[in-house]
């Protein structure tokens, strides 16, 4: 399934997700590698098998592999972290925030791809995952690298259309079998 058969895909009802979908990957202020990269892992923390279908070969058309290697890396290493700390997070009991965290993340410090790049990755991620620690440590670490808030912002915008896509799909699916 390609892009364009992925937004063929959705319903009537969910049209304006459709044009978002095609808006927010057409009209990006990202840069190609950014753009891809965040469509990439987002695809797949959205856990839609249909939506990574659809946006990963395209994709993988546009992101050197070491980017396409590290847009996975950065959804994966989120998936643990995102649980990890939001869960830390939302604990009353703030002893927590002082223990070690015993868990292997070294990717972080060494990612493959510029750092901007795979922060924005993770930050984009982290919106998927609702992880408000996280999304905070991200945004820091990007405005500190000078990339501005529009760009941030994108970001996230591309996480909630891909993820919105995701849900509907997957409702569609089964909300077609009981028909």
């Amino acid at each position: 399934m390609s892009l364009d058969a992925l937004k063929s895909a959705l319903p009537e009802y969910a049209k304006d997700l459709r044009r978002n979908l095609g808006s927010v990957i057409d009209e990006s202020g990202l840069s190609a590698q950014q753009l891809w990269g965040t469509v990439l892992a987002t695809a797949i923390a959205s856990r839609s098998a249909v939506v990574l279908r659809g946006l990963a070969p395209e994709a993988k058309a546009n992101l050197s592999p070491e980017a396409y290697t590290a847009a996975k890396t950065a959804a994966s290493v989120m998936a643990v972290n995102n649980v990890f700390f939001r869960t830390r997070h939302l604990l009353s009991d703030h002893e927590y925030d002082g223990l070690r965290t015993g868990l292997r993340m070294n990717v972080i410090g060494d990612p493959g791809v510029a750092r901007v790049d795979f922060e924005l990755w993770a930050f984009a991620v982290s919106a998927i995952n609702a992880c408000g620690a996280c999304l905070d440590s991200h945004e820091r670490v990007l405005r500190k690298a000078g990339v501005g808030r529009e760009l941030v912002q994108e970001a996230f915008r591309i996480a909630s259309v891909i993820q919105a896509v995701g849900v509907t799909l997957e409702a569609e699916a089964v909300l077609g079998d009981c028909d």
